[in-house]
């Protein structure tokens, strides 16, 4: 089977659908493609804790959220301006879907799941003549304009414009699972290999700790590795930690030569305010303290791998208390994937630059950010640019050849 669209989506995540969205309000006929029976997948996982859209922050401190390889200055300010976070919230408005900001500053819609959000979001493309082809994994694109992709089904398809919103490499089972890499690798695209991002790292754990402190969490903590410093709430698990600040840490984990994390349990006391608390103590010294210090249960199990003579060590390790890591967990337990599409072979609309037509959206470029709404925002944002990009370059195509 033959078909011919204007505009050619691949991939029906957030970014491939608001890819759509854009460009069919702009009046360019559209067809999405996803490998899977229905679009919103990965949409769907990431809202069954809670659906987080976007963060409250200032733009200035938003776009320093992402990290990636040689990222042009300016770039992501430039993109979350394009579509910032109120234009989200904005945009959940029209699906009559409210949110709300949470104290942490994080932004939700008020049902939390993703569920109604998608489905209202789904009958409104459709409205706006957007079709979708579900079952058609892309397995080739033949090199000139129009642009011809085979489907594993044996469908070719032919587009003026084509995004590529394939998503990373995490979550398999949603089909964000990374097989693109060698097609635009034979294309000639560089890019970045896919490493999991937001995920968990190993930490070899004694019996008597897990005991201790296997699912217990580690609350008010500052997190270091390198230069870097994260804020927040780590949890012991059986094979090392999980958490927002290791999250906030993996590209910097990713970047050492032997990974390892310094932990402050106390924060907000100095060594000299913690060793003042513990003036009186002559022995059991970790006993004393858990409560004169206030330490939860798995800072006691991890301050318990050595024995205490004085309070004056065990204030430092409490300040200053290292973890040697063995690594992240495996890119199907990850939230996202950094690597991707190197950002030198695009331009400012996310077209590639060898392939004039051809635009790139998500998590298939080589970006990551941290948990909080910054992934979301990103894929918006992502998405939103490269239909601006590929509606101009239909109308600058059809204004040439007329």
């Amino acid at each position: 089977m033959s078909l011919h669209t204007t505009i050619a989506v691949i991939g029906g995540g957030p970014a491939g659908l608001r890819a759509a969205e854009v460009a069919a309000q702009a009046g360019v006929p559209v067809t999405l493609f996803d490998s899977k029976p229905s679009v919103g997948r990965k949409f769907l996982v990431a809202g069954k804790g809670g659906l987080n859209l976007t963060h409250g922050e200032s733009t200035d401190r938003f776009a320093t959220r992402y990290t990636g390889h040689a990222i042009p200055d300016g770039t992501w300010r430039d993109l979350i301006e394009g579509f910032d976070a109120q234009a989200l919230q904005n945009w959940a408005a029209g699906l009559e879907v409210e949110t709300f900001q949470a104290s942490s500053g994080r932004v939700y819609p008020k049902a939390l799941t993703a569920a109604p959000l998608l489905r209202r979001w789904i009958a409104s493309l459709r409205s706006l003549g957007v079709h979708f082809k579900m079952h058609h994994r892309c397995v080739s694109i033949e090199m000139g304009a129009p642009y011809r992709m085979s489907f594993a089904d044996g469908t070719n398809v032919t587009a003026d414009a084509v995004i590529l919103a394939l998503g990373g490499g995490s979550w398999k089972k949603t089909g964000s699972d990374g097989a693109w890499l060698p097609m635009l690798q034979g294309l000639g695209i560089a890019c970045h290999p896919l490493a999991p991002a937001n995920c968990g790292w190993g930490h070899s754990w004694t019996p008597e700790i897990l005991a201790q402190a296997e699912g217990k969490p580690l609350k008010n903590i500052h997190v270091r590795a390198g230069d870097s410093t994260a804020i927040g709430e780590l949890l012991l698990t059986r094979y090392g930690l999980e958490g927002g600040p290791i999250y906030q840490l993996g590209s910097a984990l990713r970047a050492m030569n032997n990974p390892a994390i310094v932990i402050d349990f106390k924060p907000a006391h100095t060594h000299e305010q913690l060793l003042a608390k513990m003036e009186s103590a002559r022995r059991n010294f970790l006993e004393e303290a858990r409560q004169r210090w206030k330490l939860s249960d798995a800072a006691v199990a991890i301050l318990s791998r050595k024995s205490w003579q004085d309070a004056d060590s065990l204030a430092r390790e409490a300040k200053n208390c290292v973890l040697v890591l063995s690594g992240p967990r495996p890119i199907d337990e990850a939230i996202s994937t950094a690597g991707g599409v190197c950002w030198g072979e695009m331009d400012g609309n996310l077209m590639v630059k060898k392939l004039p037509g051809i635009f790139v959206a998500g998590e298939m470029i080589d970006w990551e950010a941290p948990t909080g709404g910054y992934l979301m925002q990103g894929c918006f944002a992502t998405g939103t640019r490269a239909a601006m990009g590929a509606v101009e370059w239909i109308r600058k195509s059809a204004a040439s050849t007329a």
